[in-house]
């Protein structure tokens, strides 16, 4: 699948953002990579955006690896600006997202974990088995907007430092808005499940609006409505965020979630069942807003420079 892509107009009103995310599931290896462009995981986008401040001036990092479950590396650099080069790369920092030709996408890693500062290399390499998803308003009225990219990919992942260099399957998306997530938009409950011969996407909104559902073949790719599932239940963390006790697609459970990050506001977890793969996420946004999740949000990034 050779389409090619260029790299979206970048947001510039206050509270207005755009990120890119990435997931590759390999051998024993999770990882999740997003480039953020006005950072949804910034305290400082949280207040300066009330204030006039573009989202340029809050831009951001994040890679993070996993191995059976258990987090190996943690990444999440904020910077104070962003290039975008030709309409084909978005540099942040040392780091790169860019769009070849050849329609793969290939993100590459050159920073420091937080808080640490413990240098990390890795790359993310996706060839799309699938044509991108249409552009989707989330809520209705409400300007925030989600795009699969490359919903299904074949994919390399690696990390020289700690000699990992495995084959999978990826996904690509990009979520762009015109106001901060939490001023009107709650948050959301996402999954997606990569099955023998397709990948579905499940979001579940707030309010009572009807969940949305994106099924990727390599012939097309299929969104519109999705339904609750009945046996859909859910847990407390220790932080006190509700998240599923079970990942599943439509009534198919995959398996009990696994907790790969836990936070007052965000969980990420996944499961994996035979043919099966599933990622999913928990985000309350308007909790992020709160002063004290702000104030602990600083101990979780690491503040870059231009470079």
């Amino acid at each position: 699948m050779s389409t090619s892509r260029v790299i979206p107009m970048p947001p510039s009103e206050a509270g207005a953002y755009r990120w890119f995310y990435a997931d590759v599931s390999a051998g024993p290896f999770s990882a999740v990579c997003i480039f953020m462009l006005g950072s949804l995981f910034s305290p400082r986008y949280s207040v300066a955006a009330r204030r006039g401040g573009g989202p340029m001036e809050h831009c951001a990092v994040n890679f993070a690896l996993y191995h059976e479950g258990v987090r190996r590396l943690w990444v999440l650099s904020e910077y104070p600006e962003a290039e975008v080069i030709q309409g084909r790369q978005l540099r942040i920092g040392r780091s790169t997202l860019s769009y070849g030709e050849d329609g793969a996408v290939r993100m590459e890693v050159a920073d420091w974990t937080a808080p640490w500062g413990r240098p990390v290399s890795a790359r993310l390499t996706l060839e799309p088995l699938t044509p991108s998803g249409d552009v989707v308003r989330l809520m209705p009225g409400l300007p925030h907007y989600w795009q699969a990219v490359a919903p299904r990919a074949r994919a390399r992942l690696e990390v020289p430092s700690l000699g990992v260099k495995e084959e999978g399957l990826g996904y690509h998306d990009t979520n762009h808005g015109d106001e901060l997530l939490g001023e009107r938009l709650a948050g959301w409950h996402w999954t997606r499940t990569h099955h023998r011969e397709a990948t579905v996407v499940d979001y579940h909104l707030p309010d009572g609006v009807e969940p949305l559902r994106m099924v990727a073949r390599e012939e097309g790719v299929w969104c519109g409505c999705g339904s609750e599932s009945p046996l859909r239940s859910t847990v407390i963390t220790g932080w006190g965020l509700r998240v599923p006790s079970r990942l599943q697609t439509g009534n198919v459970v995959v398996g009990e979630g696994r907790l790969l990050e836990s936070s007052p506001f965000y969980a990420r977890m996944e499961a994996r069942q035979d043919s099966l793969d599933c990622m999913g996420e928990v985000a309350d946004f308007r909790r992020f807003h709160s002063p004290f999740i702000r104030w602990m949000a600083h101990f979780r990034t690491r503040m870059g420079t231009a470079a």
